[in-house]
């Protein structure tokens, strides 16, 4: 039975139901109950460091690198075959490296059960290990207790309940005995039961035990995060990619294969092969998965000098991509505690006064159950306000009752007068009093009440009168003097406002959803800038029951969720997911399934154990601002590998098809199987160091228009820039020895790999563009200074059987590389340009 259906019966109901008493279960019955509904724990099967290493073996640039290494190994190409193997093994220690401590979510559960519980079995009060605890045990509670498990309650004195790890909620929560008028569908609603997980703030409960281990609450919500798996938005867009990538190669190999059978027959056939296979690797980006290992590692170092701990590698790309934050309120947006906002009252002292004479702090033991309110009162109260409180002697007291809506205290100060002062709902106070010292009418002070809780803000008034009786009961609590009312907020962070406003200037947008009320929901919001009124909240119950496409279009237009369950949470999450890359914000143990679906989860430090485990990134800063560098360090990363992406398949795909093409048409190979290899070796320095390169202002606004599949065309049309060159180098030098052409296409073709990069590097002129990164360029000299050396030296005539160039043929070459470099510069404008008009023309500014 769900904890809902508890809510309307009244004790002796649940007892018959659960086949209990007020005595409790028998050990005997206790031991039975074990068998049937197991025990109170929540088990689940735990990711281990040998799932975390397997893990590292499923990109799929892993597969396509592997068989790159094997083929390199039977064409004879040991060197590559190794080089191309140790890329693999660096990219998978790294990957096990970052993410062998992110995943124990689920063992760190056992932090939020306590070891021990006290219950009656027999009618006598034992205390018991809490993985023993069955339905229908009655349980005892007190102040500082864990609630073990889900809990109808029977008894109540003065019981304030924390349910923030589960609704959010900042203050604590009211709880009765008595069942409700109707079923309670949400934890919010449910006054008369207390949920595991949660913990008691002040006062004592007895309980008949509803629900335990998975069958509670809160395993209700593991069950939800167990079967939850988050994909990586830029994993799955390398594996898209990376396929669409495998599709061209082979469709471009079988019908180079066929072309050379129909030209030329079955001679050389082996030859042919061999270099078809050196083709096929080196157009594969054997370094973009050490490139996307070492940006992402650059990024998380300099995310760390800035207090943002990144436990998963790709959540930095994926930090990057996001285009809508979902942010839990309490403890991101706000501090998470009470904080006196305004007291209405004719003596401000007098009011702090009498509040904290209605208070523990007239008692000697005055740590035990501090509410909230009375801490906020009291940090607010001067030291003559807190040395007055020691002139008065508690005598007797009345605590606070959910009926009530009030507690009262009677007191006698160090001249033997005697007070009797009362604390609670204002409209309750303001009800039992004759006077008020506001010197405003009832009706004018209940309009000002009502106008507090339409902010959001949680009210309290104080009355007092003086006496003459040394005992008292509730009939007294009558004829008092109004001396006013108080209002609480849970302060918005001093970064909020500014950090939202820096992530909107980014082009992401802010959601809110929390388990608080729409009133302080909405005050928030629209203290941060995201709404204009009330009227903008949407509460949960609203959407639940609504179709998928209502439900869709309500999370797309809405920015402010309130009284959402962790359910609903997740389904606004995978709502908005399929539209858009979403990351989510949140601290509670009620956001652990959202954090667990979003495409980045992210928590502050201060959050449970439980949710800051499922988080991809851990803001150890209270400043929102953290996050919004966060964002662009993940764009600038993004769009440095998409740099390499482009320029590396730009060039390959443009040498492939040449090579490819003029070879069914000369009598010998255009560049040896060892010579390709070797270019795309040494092309590779220089292309890894753009990793930490400068990006353009408009990527870090724009970065769905970066995604790698939108970056086809431009490769395409810079790659047939570069099939043309060589096709014009071809025509030159077609009447030269093999050696010297196979010697003059290799420089070439890595020079014009090594320019593209600075013309790809940027979307503008390339002399407009931001400086180049010292790495960049040393690794491109170098690069440079090498590819024209080699084939000088005996070391590259005797194992890459080059030879040496004619000077005037080699200035040739560098003519062409310039002429290369200018053309495509004009194409990457010319396309940039035209794509920036299409950006336009569908209204995406």
């Amino acid at each position: 039975m769900k904890f809902s259906e508890y809510t309307i019966k009244d004790t002796s109901a649940v007892l018959s139901l659960l086949m209990t008493s007020e005595k409790g279960l028998s050990d005997v019955e206790a031991k039975e109950r074990i068998k049937k509904y197991g025990l109170n724990e929540v088990k689940t099967k735990e990711t281990t460091l040998f799932d975390v290493f397997l893990r590292q073996f499923k990109s799929p640039f892993f597969y396509l690198l592997t068989i790159s290494g094997i083929l390199a190994f039977f064409i004879g190409e040991k060197v590559d075959c190794i080089v191309i193997f140790m890329f693999i093994l660096v990219n998978i220690f790294l990957g096990f490296f970052q993410e062998g401590r992110a995943h124990h979510t689920i063992s760190l559960l056992r932090k939020y059960f306590p070891e021990r519980i006290r219950v009656l079995r027999d009618g006598v009060e034992k205390l018991i290990d809490k993985k023993f605890l069955v339905p229908g045990d009655i349980a005892l509670l007190e102040i500082g207790t864990i609630v073990p498990a889900d809990i109808r309650i029977l008894k109540t004195q003065n019981l304030l309940i924390d349910e923030s790890v589960l609704s959010g909620e900042s203050a604590p929560v009211v709880k009765i005995s008595s069942p409700l008028s109707e079923e309670a569908k949400e934890i919010f609603e449910a006054r008369n039961i207390l949920f595991n997980g949660t913990s008691v703030v002040s006062g004592k409960a007895e309980g008949i035990v509803i629900g335990t281990g998975r069958n509670s609450f809160f395993g209700e919500i593991m069950n939800v995060v167990s079967g939850i798996k988050r994909e990586s938005a830029y994993e799955k867009e390398l594996l898209g990619f990376s396929q669409l990538i495998l599709k061209i190669v082979i469709a471009a190999i079988m019908f180079i294969f066929i072309g050379r059978l129909l030209i030329k027959g079955t001679s050389n056939i082996f030859d042919f092969v061999i270099f078809s296979v050196a083709l096929i690797v080196s157009i594969i980006p054997e370094a973009l998965p050490i490139i996307v290992t070492f940006a992402m590692s650059e990024g998380a170092l300099k995310m760390a000098k800035e207090n943002v701990v990144v436990k998963r590698l790709s959540a930095i790309e994926d930090l990057g991509n996001i285009e809508i934050l979902c942010s839990d309120k309490t403890g991101t947006l706000t501090e998470n505690k009470l904080k006196l906002e305004k007291v209405y009252a004719k003596d401000r002292n007098k009011f702090l006064l009498y509040s904290l004479l209605t208070s523990s702090f007239t008692k000697e033991e005055i740590n035990t159950s501090l509410s909230p309110f009375d801490i906020a009162l009291f940090e607010q109260a001067s030291e003559e306000i807190k040395h007055s409180i020691k002139d008065f002697k508690e005598i007797s007291d009345i605590p606070f009752d959910s009926h009530r809506l009030r507690n009262s205290a009677l007191l006698e100060n160090s001249n033997g007068e005697l007070v009797l002062t009362v604390k609670g709902a204002p409209e309750v106070i303001l009800g039992l009093c004759s006077d008020v010292e506001i010197g405003l009418s009832k009706e004018e002070v209940s309009q000002m009440i009502r106008t507090e809780g339409l902010k959001g803000r949680r009210t309290l008034g104080v009355a007092y009168k003086k006496t003459t009786q040394r005992s008292y009961s509730e009939t007294d609590e009558r004829d008092f003097s109004f001396i006013g009312f108080s209002s609480f907020i849970d302060p918005i962070k001093p970064s909020a406002k500014e950090s939202i406003h820096l992530a909107q200037k980014l082009g992401v947008k802010i959601k809110i959803l929390t388990g608080d009320s729409k009133e302080v929901a909405g005050s928030v919001a629209e203290e941060v800038g995201l709404i204009k009124n009330l009227e903008e909240v949407v509460m949960g119950k609203e959407i639940d029951s609504l179709s998928d496409e209502e439900f869709d279009k309500k999370c797309e237009d809405y920015s402010v969720f309130a009284r959402v369950s962790p359910e609903t949470k997740l389904k606004i999450i995978r709502s908005l997911q399929k539209k858009f890359e979403v990351g989510f914000l949140g601290e509670g143990i009620n956001d652990t399934p959202a954090l667990q679906a979003a495409n980045v989860g992210i928590v502050v430090k201060e959050a449970a154990d439980v949710p800051r485990e499922s988080a991809d990134i851990i803001l150890l800063e209270k400043d929102l601002k953290v996050l919004v560098d966060g964002i662009k360090q993940g764009r600038t990363m993004f769009s440095n590998i998409n740099k390499y992406i482009r320029c590396a398949l730009a060039s390959n795909f443009g040498n492939f098809y040449s090579i490819a093409v003029i070879s069914l048409f000369i009598d010998f190979l255009p560049m040896l199987p060892i010579q390709i290899l070797l270019g795309n070796l040494l092309s590779d320095f220089p292309l890894i160091s753009i990793a930490t390169d400068d990006v353009d202002v408009e990527e870090l606004k724009k970065p769905k228009f970066y995604k790698i599949n939108q970056s086809v065309w431009i490769i395409i049309c810079l790659a047939l820039v570069s099939t043309v060159f060589d096709f014009i180098f071809f025509g030159i030098f077609f009447k030269s020895q093999p050696a010297v052409m196979q010697t003059l296409w290799f420089i070439e073709s890595i020079l014009t790999e090594i320019a593209l990069i600075f013309i790809i590097r940027s979307r503008h002129f390339f002399l407009k563009a931001k400086r180049p990164s010292l790495p960049l360029l040393f690794f491109t000299i170098f690069d440079a200074a090498i590819i024209t050396l080699l084939p000088f030296s005996k070391f590259g005539q005797d194992f890459f059987h080059f030879i040496t160039p004619p000077i005037q043929s080699l200035l040739l070459v560098f003519f062409l590389v310039f002429n290369y470099f200018i053309v495509s510069e004009i194409v990457k404008l010319m396309y940039f340009r035209f794509a920036k008009a299409e950006q336009r023309k569908n209204g995406n500014k």
